[in-house]
């Protein structure tokens, strides 16, 4: 037989009725003038000041960190004594409120805000140009200096602003690709999310081929060289990007298109051989590495992945940098060599010390001012500080930026789809073009096409047979065109 028992019930565990938490309290800008405050001025587009407030949540890295440490290290846009005022004044404040002291202690979900009267740099006046329109997408030339997305000091001044008060308040467009604020070219723009996604997602599977075209010191090897070296960010702070065996994988194909050498070699031999530079002037250029390579090439370059700054990485690797690249071709931040070849020196935190320094007090020393004359010209026409303030908020101003300032000689002329349905691109841009006396070619061919390397290669799965390696973070297939080998 079978005992029965009787068995207390189980107590059920009382549940706790959920509490909803609301989120931080934030400030927000009040509605932003319509139509957009802009104005064209000596072949610039300027934006009168404005007042705006920056709301963000707390990063990862800013947990557990002092208000104006935070600030103070991870904004350059002001001084920190602007910061110091601004948070003990009320203008920076953590979840709506003024904090207690600028040591207060930043936590995981606190919204910081930041309330300013607003400056935004100006922009080139140059239209964005149309290279093709349907119903779903717009592609365009977008003009150097210009960035894509509001950013930094930039945002009625940004891609899609400027797009939106050409075309409507209500219009929203969509960027399918990315170009750096000082580079020029091809991007696409979306009409609504579904071709904008479409086209987004054929880029991420690396199923377009984009070609760039670059202006770059000395003169360039022939033929097809293929650049390898890993690319890593040692400062996201400034966007510094270097070549580092222990960075992310990069590939790129360049292909010189043309070499203009200096306007004094075309002269004969003897007025080539003249040296018409001071002591001076000659003490200055022993000191620079980079003054030996002379005139400039015009250089086709071919990404094939897509890591950030990564063909001027690669240029300045292998010693030809973009010409007027006021960051990897510096020799105050990099030094003589401007880093050519380089990819295992242990003076990162230099170098990023450097770069910091430099600020908007002087424009950069690009490297590409072989007439010192021009050179001199565009340092004083260099965006840096008036001595003015603001009449409204103190801040100080700034002197309009000048040429270097506006943008790199690199451009995105051409995006292919790899199945063939689409082919985009743009003329060169006049800076590529044959200087003045000069013949030299006024657009690409086939010859000089690095698309096509990619087809024969089959997307860069280069067979060791028919390949050499330099073991420098360079390829150089075999070809009847002859390779250059790197020096060393």
């Amino acid at each position: 037989m079978m005992a029965l028992m009787t068995v207390k019930p189980l107590p059920i565990p009382k549940e706790e009725p959920e509490v909803f938490v609301p989120p931080p309290t934030v400030i927000t800008t009040p509605c932003g003038p319509w139509p957009r405050p802009y104005y064209l001025e000596d072949g610039l587009r300027k934006v009168h000041p404005y007042h705006f407030t920056y709301n963000t949540y707390c990063k990862q890295r800013w947990r557990d960190r002092e208000i104006l440490d935070i600030f103070a290290t991870e904004f350059r846009d002001r001084p920190q004594e602007y910061y110091k005022d601004a948070i003990e004044c009320g203008r920076v404040v953590i979840n709506g409120q003024k904090v207690s002291s600028i040591r207060e202690l930043v936590k995981n979900g606190d919204v910081i805000s930041h309330t300013l009267h607003r400056h935004e740099p100006p922009v080139t006046a140059q239209p964005i140009g149309i290279v093709h329109e349907d119903n779903d997408m717009i592609v365009i030339n977008k003009p150097a200096g210009v960035p894509v997305h509001p950013a930094g000091r930039y945002n009625y001044n940004s891609l899609v602003e400027i797009m939106r008060a050409e075309r409507g308040h209500g219009w929203n467009p969509l960027p399918c690709n990315r170009l750096d604020r000082l580079t020029s070219g091809v991007m696409f723009i979306g009409k609504h999310a579904k071709a904008a996604e479409k086209l987004t997602n054929q880029i991420m599977a690396r199923t377009v081929k984009k070609e760039y075209i670059a202006r770059v010191i000395g003169e360039f090897p022939e033929g097809d060289v293929i650049c390898d070296q890993p690319v890593m960010q040692i400062s996201p702070k400034l966007g510094l990007n270097r070549a580092r065996a222990s960075g992310k994988d990069a590939k790129t194909i360049f292909k010189r298109l043309a070499y203009y050498p200096p306007t004094g070699a075309t002269h004969g031999a003897e007025e080539k051989g003249q040296d018409n530079r001071s002591e001076r002037e000659r003490q200055r250029d022993a000191k620079m590495e980079w003054k030996a390579k002379e005139g400039y090439s015009i250089v086709r370059c071919l990404p094939l992945t897509g890591r950030t700054h990564q063909l001027r990485v690669h240029l300045q690797f292998l010693g030809h940098p973009i010409s007027n690249d006021p960051i990897y071709c510096n020799q105050r931040v990099f030094g003589p060599s401007l880093a050519a070849g380089d990819d295992l020196s242990d003076n990162d935190e230099d170098i990023i010390s450097r770069l910091s320094k430099m600020g908007k007090s002087e424009a950069a020393e690009a490297m590409a001012y072989h007439d010192e004359m021009m050179e001199e010209y565009n340092k004083r026409k260099a965006e840096k500080m008036t001595g003015e303030l603001c009449d409204v908020c103190d801040t100080p101003l700034y002197s309009d930026p000048g040429p270097q300032e506006l943008g790199i000689y690199l451009h995105a002329r051409r995006y292919a789809c790899q199945d063939g349905n689409w082919d985009y691109e743009t003329p060169l841009p006049d800076w590529a073009l044959p200087p003045p006396g000069m013949a030299g070619p006024t657009n690409t061919t086939m010859e000089t096409d690095p698309l096509a390397l990619v087809d024969e290669v089959g997307e860069l799965k280069v067979d060791k047979a028919e390949s050499q390696s330099k073991g420098t973070g360079e390829t150089f297939i075999e070809r009847p065109v002859p390779l250059w080998v790197m020096p060393g």
